[in-house]
């Protein structure tokens, strides 16, 4: 189900923690799951949890409360635009439509050709970058301008 390199990416999460506590490695496997797979399918969340010796239900609750992990098939890039208050009110509301605008889809809609995603963020954690914007999970882009927007789709090729 999963590669030799990601299980052993896993087995070094798991070794982290005492020998009887495996599951508490369970955040850090699912992000390698993902990354190898792209997704979360319920079959790859079973196997995590089969690595874990967990239920797969308690796996599924953990990678379906957290919104960085992907439940469905994801563009190749993943845009989460945060429009908590704090963002909101500097910017991020206007990002959000504006992107929205220029990618010709809605929240949690993929653009036709399967190169966007469109997520609405949570608080991100950086309220003083407003608008702030995270793409694929990993890379936090921060005082998101119209033009800052127009450049980073621009890199995404």
């Amino acid at each position: 189900m999963l590669s030799e390199v990601s299980l052993k990416k896993i087995d070094r999460e798991v070794a982290k923690y005492p020998a009887d506590q495996k599951q508490s490695a369970v955040m850090a496997a699912l992000a390698i799951a993902q990354d190898e797979k792209g997704w979360l399918a319920r079959e790859t969340i079973a196997f995590v949890a089969q690595v874990l010796d967990m239920t797969p239900i308690a796996v599924y609750e953990v990678a379906s409360f957290y919104n960085m992990y992907n439940l469905q098939p994801t563009g190749k890039y993943k845009l989460t635009i945060c429009t908590n208050l704090p963002c909101a009110l500097s910017g991020g509301a206007h990002a959000a439509d504006y992107l929205k605008q220029k990618l010709g889809i809605d929240f949690n809609e993929t653009t036709a050709d399967g190169r966007f995603t469109l997520n609405e963020g949570e608080c991100l954690g950086a309220c003083g970058d407003a608008p702030v914007l995270l793409m694929n999970n990993k890379r936090m882009c921060s005082f998101m301008t119209l033009e800052q927007i127009d450049k980073l789709l621009g890199e995404c090729s």
